[in-house]
Formats: structure tokens, sequence, C-alpha cells
């Protein structure tokens, strides 16, 4: 049976990191719940962290249910009710537009929690500075319903800041402090004069940022945050949610056919693109994969270059690009395009090169699936959904979830 396997100790290692950032930063730091929020795993972080961000109220609830602290909440659009329910527990409510917070803001403003000064209410802007290579993850591209612009702002007028305290953009994705630092100078170019004002007392930089990535430069963000509070005499927050679980996961999958047709060796496993795994299509995005097992049963040599690893007892083979056959340097042998159960023609994860022919029972390991893949699962097709795992730092393994036929069912009706 598929199944994602969190690592304990690795989620214990990003937030420790993320706690060093914000002491040395002086900020707020919280979980992007939209990013993670394998809830049972809350207890391992919690420490490191100040609370989460919600992109609406169910994360909103599930914050306040199983993570406690702070809770900052962001939609781009809210009901009626919503802003009820949000108005009994958030602490920071943010408007995406200055239409949607006129809509809501007697009704904000008159809620005891807002007149005592537990509820802190603040509008997204859009800084118009696109740094990341990827559309469809970027708030900033021409037309962006996403934030408002400098222009947008003085057209709705004084009495669209009228309750407001702080600022909030995100812009970035998968990024480094280098991006950042650009966009703080174009959000002080359209909203400098804004935040200077004494009626603003915090700035929300968003997510994106690749913290905990190996070479990502922290002493460069510590530095930003410490000079952009200065600049503006603010409270600085910050919202990741892959640096929390990058490299923490992975999703293990089992081969069920192997067969050749019009050129290509496919292997189909229990797991899919488009269902488990969608940023493989959407971004797209090419994940690793290792075997696991050892090469003797097949021909050809694992990768030089990228040496076998043994983790909690199995031995994992990595798969090699197929495009590496062409620089003539040792490498896996045995290409496979690996595809999904479902009827999507395209639900294919990519061609991969083995150290061995694929089999049937074999299984696979798709690496860094913790983050931004289990939060968009489906069960399209009906395709089981794989189990929930823990592994602890003794290799015990604890299955937190296992998925039935019930839960496909009692979605839909």
């Amino acid at each position: 049976m598929a199944s994602f396997v969190i690592s304990v100790d690795a989620l214990r290692r990003n937030a420790a990191i993320l706690g060093e950032v914000r002491e040395a930063a002086g900020c707020r730091i919280v979980l992007a719940l939209k990013g993670f929020a394998c809830w049972k795993a809350f207890p391992f972080i919690r420490d490191d962290l100040d609370g989460c961000c919600a992109s609406g109220l169910w994360e909103a609830r599930l914050a306040r249910d199983h993570f406690g602290k702070q809770l900052l909440t962001y939609s781009p659009a809210y009901t009626p009710g919503e802003i009820d329910a949000l108005l009994e527990f958030t602490d920071h409510l943010d408007f995406n537009s200055p239409g949607q917070w006129l809509r809501f803001r007697d009704r904000v403003t008159r809620h005891p929690r807002f007149r005592s000064g537990e509820i802190h209410c603040g509008l997204r802007v859009n800084p118009e500075h696109s740094t990341g290579a990827t559309p469809l993850y970027d708030p900033c591209v021409p037309g962006s319903r996403l934030g408002t612009t400098a222009a947008q702002l003085a057209e709705a007028g004084p009495a669209a800041l009228e309750g407001i305290s702080g600022l909030h953009f995100h812009t970035l994705c998968e990024q480094g402090a280098e991006d950042l630092a650009s966009t703080l100078e174009a959000v002080d170019a359209r909203f400098g004069e804004l935040l200077r004002s004494p009626k603003f007392s915090w700035l929300n930089l968003g997510g994106g940022h690749w913290i905990t990535k190996p070479g990502y430069d922290r002493e460069l963000l510590a530095r930003l945050v410490r000079q952009t509070r200065e600049r503006y005499g603010v409270e600085v927050w910050l919202e990741p949610g892959e640096a929390a679980a990058i490299h923490t996961g992975v999703l293990r999958t089992a081969v069920l056919d192997v067969f050749e047709n019009m050129g290509h060796r496919h292997a189909i496993l229990d797991v899919s693109a488009t269902a488990h795994m969608p940023d493989v299509l959407e971004m797209p995005y090419r994940p690793e994969v290792f075997l696991v097992g050892k090469p003797e049963s097949g021909t050809g040599e694992a990768d030089s270059r990228r040496p076998a690893v043994t983790l909690a007892g199995e031995t994992y083979l990595p798969a090699g690009d197929p495009e590496q056959a062409t620089t003539g340097a040792p490498r896996p042998s045995v290409t496979h395009r690996l595809g999904g159960p479902t009827c999507l023609a395209g639900d294919v994860i990519g061609d991969y090169a083995f150290p061995r022919p694929l089999e049937v029972g074999d299984t696979l390991v798709f690496d860094d699936m913790a983050h931004y893949t289990m939060v968009k699962t489906t069960t399209f097709n009906g395709v089981p959904h794989p189990d929930i795992v823990l592994q602890h730092g003794d290799g015990r393994r604890e299955t937190l979830r296992e998925f039935g036929y019930e839960d496909f069912r009692d979605r839909l009706a």
C-alpha cells in the first residue's frame, strides 16, 4: 500500500533552524498550513514557531484546535459567516482588497475582540515586482487577483485604511533571500510612506522563503528583517510552509505493472501524479526517485556520482536522468516511464533510468513529498489515497491514518 512517510527527526531539524532565524532576526515565524497541515506532527515543531497562518476558516480551525499560539488568517475573499466565525479566535485578519475590508469593516470593528486589541486587521498588497520563474505561482503577474496595488489603494482613498494596522505581501515561491531583498525595495517604493506612519505596527513578509534549504543565506534574511524593523518601526512576520517541511517526507509506492509500448518501457505505480503529486504536472516539478533494494537482480550499475544510501535498514538506489546517457558518465542504464493508475493520459511522473529493470512488486520512493503534496491530494478515479505514516528517530513507523472506500464515498455525498 502506498504511503506518505514523514520523518520526525527531519521536522525537528527544520523547526530548529526556523527557531534560530527567529531569534537572530527578532521576528515572528508561523507555519503556513497551505504547505503542511499534518496536525498530528505539530507537537514536533510547535516549540520553535510562533503559531500558524491559515488561508481560510477550515485551516484556521485546525490551527486553533491542534497548534495553538498565534493565528494569522488571510483569504482572497470571505463570506459573512466566515468573518463571524474567525472574529472569535483569529489574531490577525488580513483582507485582499479595500472592497472586502470596507464591506466588513463595521462588523469587525464592533467586535469586542477588535475593540480590546486582540484582533489586528491587515491588507494584502501587491508590490508589482515579479522574481519567480513560474507564472502559475507568481502573485505579481499582470492582472493578478492577489493583493492591492498602490494605484488601487490610492483610488480607494484614506477610508480604505481606517482600522488597518498592518500590511501583508506574499510574492516568493521557493526563493532565496536575494529575491526578498529586491522585493522589499519595491515594497518601500510603493508603500514605504504608509509603513512609516505611526498607525502601522506590523508587516507580514509572507512565505516562499527557502529558509531551511541548503545554501539559503539565512544571515542575509536576518539582516533584511532587522533592517525592515528599524526602517518602519514595525513587528515583522514570516509565513514559511515549505521551509518547515522540506526534505521531511517521502511517498512510497509499489510497481503494479511493467511493459513496453511504442518504444517506451512503462511502469505503472499505485500512486498518481494528478491525484497524489499534482505539482509534478502543475509546476512542473521533477521529484527524485529511489529504488528500494539491491541491483544484483538485473543488469546495469548504479550511478557512481550518486551512490546508494541506507536509511532505516533499507538500501535506496538513486534513479537518474536518461538525458545523462549523452555525457558518457557512469549512469543507471534501464529507462522507465513512470505513470499512475488513473485514466488521465497525462498521468505521467516522468522518465527515469534505474540500475536494473523494474519488476512488479518493486518499491519506489519519491523524495521530498511532505510539503505542498499531502495537502493537494484527491481520490480522482477512486484511486486509493496513500496512508500517512510517521517515522520516529529509532526507525519505528507509526501509521497515523489509513484511508478506505468510505473516505471516497462519503466525500461525494
